[in-house]
Formats: C-alpha cells, sequence, structure tokens
C-alpha cells in the first residue's frame, strides 16, 4: 500500500544521501522515480540533488505555488508509469503542496517519500514540515550526533564568532557553514548566550589507519 513518508532530521544527518540511495535501490530494480527539490534551492546547478558525500542525480525543480499532483500526473502522461516521488529539502513545501503529495498518495496510489529539516534556527517547525508531520503516515527520524556527543535535534545559525544568531529570515540558501546541529540542551545554552559553537571541528578519517588495519 502506497503511503505518505516524512523523514526528518537535524541538518548534515545524511538526508539527501538517504533520498539518493531510496532512488537507487527502485532503479536497480527497473522502477522509475521522480525526484523533486524546490526551486530556491540551486546550490549545486539547476536540477541537481546532491548530497554532501558526493552522490548526486538529476532532479525536477518545483516552484513555491506549484501543484505538485498536477507535476506528478503530467510526468506519468510524458514518461509512463511512475512508481515513486521523492521530495528533497521538504521543510520548504506549503501547507497545499503537502496535501497535494498526499494526493500522489491517495489518488494514484504512488508512494511518496519526503526528506527535511523538522525545524528552522529559532527551533520553530517550518511550513512543510507542520504538515508533513501532521498528514504522513509514517515519521521516520534520520540520526546525527551533536558536537557534546547527545543526539542532535536542532539546528542554530551562529555568526563568525560561534555565536547564535537569533534574528533574521527563516531561509537562507547557501550558508550551510553557518547552521549546526545540537542537543536541546545545548541549544539552549547557545541561544541563552552562554555557550559557542567551533565553526570548523576537527574531521576524522573513516575506519582504521592503514598500518593499525593490517
Amino acid at each position: 500500500m502506497a503511503k505518505l513518508y516524512f523523514y526528518y532530521s537535524a541538518m548534515n544527518a545524511g538526508k539527501t544521501t538517504t533520498l539518493l540511495q531510496s532512488a537507487h535501490n527502485y532503479h536497480e530494480r527497473g522502477m522509475r522515480t521522480l525526484i523533486l527539490t524546490p526551486a530556491l534551492d540551486d546550490r549545486y546547478g539547476d536540477s541537481v540533488v546532491a548530497s554532501r558525500i558526493g552522490l548526486q542525480a538529476t532532479g525536477r525543480r518545483f516552484a513555491h505555488d506549484e501543484d505538485l499532483y498536477a507535476l506528478a500526473e503530467a510526468d506519468i502522461a510524458a514518461r509512463g508509469p511512475l512508481h515513486c516521488v521523492l521530495v528533497d529539502e521538504a521543510q520548504f513545501l506549503t501547507r497545499a503542496q503537502v496535501w497535494q503529495l498526499s494526493d500522489v498518495v491517495d489518488r494514484l496510489r504512488i508512494p511518496v517519500l519526503a526528506y527535511g529539516l523538522r525545524t528552522d534556527f529559532r527551533g520553530e517547525l517550518f511550513e512543510g514540515s507542520r504538515y508533513l508531520l501532521a498528514w504522513a503516515d509514517d515519521l521516520v527520524e534520520i540520526k546525527t550526533i551533536c558536537h557534546s556527543g547527545k543526539k542532535a535535534t536542532m539546528v542554530v545559525r551562529v555568526d563568525a564568532q560561534g555565536r547564535a544568531v537569533t534574528q533574521g529570515p527563516q531561509v537562507e540558501i547557501g550558508g550551510n557553514e553557518r547552521y549546526v546541529s545540537v542537543s536541546r540542551a545545548e541549544f539552549k545554552k547557545i541561544m541563552a548566550g552562554e555557550g559557542r559553537v567551533e565553526l570548523q571541528q576537527a574531521v576524522l578519517p573513516l575506519g582504521e589507519p592503514a598500518e593499525r588495519a593490517r
């Protein structure tokens, strides 16, 4: 049975990587997918959906006022049967678009997998996330880690000194280096001005050093 899924997390938890892996799983079984990405996010070029670890695929950009149910119907008419719709940066969906995606599931019987942030840098729900949390059939948390070692569930926007920014527009495309995923406890502390975040944290290599692996 087709369902509407919402995969949510803080930043840098691998949402886009998971989306691209899901698309690959369909494709290697001969099943066609439609990857949707908001038009306001063009960091990797026109219609490119890319992960931090280098995976990428071509997506269909959609506008803020575009009807996603009609878009899915048009794609089917042009290209044939569709087996899954995947949505990147789903927090940027509007209320109407989340409802349209639910119609893709309920009327077209096509599963929809939406991936996005739950809250913004102020701890407030994005519009798309609010209605996905309300209407999705399945909610799945993709986990990531705070610098404190706890599970990160919140996102802070910081300045050049690593201090919390508490004012400004909800959406700031292209400023990923200024966002840090933290635990709720760290979020409270940083937002209260009681701490700061190192923007350039040490990155360790994956796996064991060669001499130790032998």
